[in-house]
């Protein structure tokens, strides 16, 4: 397993993903911290110089697991359950232009990487929940960033079936699921808490969702803080998530640095061992009490589990 941390490339105003205008400082720190990777959440990749972004990431060794598209719901209230058809559109473009985002990082990558031994699987072998990726899925994980379907999926709202918000989702999921495939990037739906939205919100559900998508290249991204509200015992869903489990975030129960909280963080790496997950945890967290001393405490609590 690789630990990154979450870091936004953008202004924003959502809460968990750390901002600043100056992004390669924040890079230099979690390289000297050990982390192997910078998660990035991209409102607009149009507006990210990908390039510039790939050549800073380089400089300190680090890798990108994922893309976050959540912004987009959050300041621009782009989501695949909107009513206004015209909406639900502009959240499909978005989403395809972090596909194409994701295709060309993971192109720059493999021209540096030309060179290197053959890349490992993010499964070690079989695991408990029969967990083994094919070959061409372990080369993408390991090559291409991950683009992950949070709140930008949308939610059932006022005076919309929820048959019609759920065919509207599952729609536009295939519809992107095609988009990625035609580059080689895996998507990532994430199960979140009630609180935030009321369309999946358990792994179970994610899975039900996943199996009328019908695309290989949609798994699950699980994240502690939300299953520690909706799960009833995170190791069992991780379990539940089997092959489908493409992506892990970290936050302790109160979205603070692993270890400010109660969540048991030496069991769910234990549980991840046991289903020969050998992919990426990232850190998905509140920047407190400062995005410092956040990324500081991390590292302190997972480097001995990990």
């Amino acid at each position: 397993m690789n630990l990154s941390f979450v870091l936004s490339t953008q202004p924003t105003q959502f809460a968990a993903v750390a901002f600043s205008p100056d992004l390669e400082p924040q890079l230099a720190h979690l390289a000297s911290l050990g982390y192997a990777g910078a998660e990035l959440a991209v409102r607009e990749p149009a507006k990210l110089d990908a390039r510039a972004v790939k050549q800073m990431l380089d400089q300190h060794h680090l890798r990108v697991p994922a893309l976050g598209t959540g912004q987009a719901y959050v300041e621009e209230h782009l989501s695949f359950t909107d009513p206004d058809e015209s909406i639900r559109a502009r959240a499909i473009e978005r989403v395809e232009s972090h596909i194409a985002l994701a295709h060309v990082i993971a192109s720059l990558e493999e021209a540096k990487q030309s060179l290197t031994p053959p890349l490992t699987s993010p499964y070690q072998g079989e695991g408990e929940g029969g967990v083994n990726a094919s070959s061409h899925n372990s080369l993408l994980a390991m090559t291409t960033p991950l683009v992950i379907l949070g709140l930008i999926r949308g939610k059932e709202q006022s005076g919309v079936a929820r048959e019609q918000a759920h065919a509207w989702m599952v729609d536009a999921l295939r519809h992107v699921a095609r988009a990625a495939r035609s580059q080689d990037v895996r998507l990532v739906l994430e199960p979140i808490n009630r609180y935030e939205t009321n369309l999946i919100n358990t792994a179970a559900d994610a899975l039900d969702v996943i199996e009328k998508v019908g695309a290989d290249n949609l798994g699950i991204l699980f994240d502690t803080f939300h299953a520690n509200i909706e799960e009833p015992r995170i190791e069992v869903s991780l379990r539940v998530c089997g092959s489908r489990l493409f992506h892990v975030h970290i936050a302790d129960s109160n979205r603070w640095f692993p270890g400010a909280g109660h969540i048991d963080f030496a069991r769910v790496i234990a549980t991840l061992r046991e289903m020969k997950y050998a992919g990426w945890v990232s850190a998905e967290i509140l920047p407190k009490p400062d995005v410092t001393r956040a990324a500081e405490q991390t590292m302190r609590t997972m480097k001995p589990l990990m």
